[in-house]
Formats: structure tokens, C-alpha cells, sequence
């Protein structure tokens, strides 16, 4: 009786284990294409080389472990939109929270040079 017990409860916690490991995968990922788009983008920068593949998709790695696909989305589209010529560029390029979303990303890709370059 003792080791049913002791093997259901080592079963319940795996499981547990599982679930909980598969739930921060889960929300924590990039989508492919974000991730292709990184690295092709990157490479375009740096040489279009295999080193340079491997380099570069640590770094989109490196960043993804420190910051939630949702918010790199938002930095993302904050940077996309402070290009715009007009009022809405404005508004995204003068703002302090804009700016220190933007910075904060910034921060975690030159983090990400450090590691994988």
C-alpha cells in the first residue's frame, strides 16, 4: 500500500511538473515568423554567414527567455510607429513611456550581443 501511494504521488508530480513546464512554454513563445524575421534581419546586418545564423539566433533566444512575446510585440510596433513622419510619430518618439519601452528592449538585444557574440 505504501509504495502504490509513494508511486502515485511521484506520478502527481510529474505530471504537475509537466504541465507547469508546458504552460511557460506555452506563453512565453515567439512565433516562428517573428523569430525567421529576427534572424534574417539580423543577418542582413551582420553577414549572411552560418557562424553569423547560429550567432543570431541565440541572440533572438536570449531575448525571448527575458521578455514576453506580447511586450516584444508592443516595443516592436512602438518602434515601427515612431518612424511615421506625421502626429502619430510624434506622439511615440517624444513620450517617456514609449522611449523607455523602446530603451528596454534596446538593452536586452546589447545583453544579447554580449552573450552571443
Amino acid at each position: 500500500m505504501v509504495k502504490e501511494i509513494r508511486s502515485l504521488c511521484i506520478a502527481v508530480t510529474f505530471l504537475a511538473l509537466a504541465c507547469s513546464s508546458t504552460y511557460a512554454h506555452e506563453n512565453s513563445h515567439y512565433p516562428t515568423a517573428t523569430l525567421a524575421d529576427y534572424v534574417f534581419a539580423c543577418m542582413a546586418a551582420n553577414g549572411q554567414r552560418y557562424d553569423i545564423l547560429q550567432k543570431c539566433s541565440c541572440s533572438i533566444d536570449y531575448i525571448a527567455e527575458r521578455l514576453p512575446f506580447e511586450e516584444y510585440e508592443r516595443i516592436e510596433a512602438i518602434m515601427q510607429a515612431q518612424q511615421d513622419i506625421g502626429q502619430r510619430g510624434i506622439f511615440y518618439r517624444e513620450t517617456q513611456w514609449a522611449n523607455d519601452n523602446v530603451e528596454k528592449l534596446k538593452k536586452i538585444q546589447a545583453e544579447s550581443t554580449i552573450a552571443c557574440f
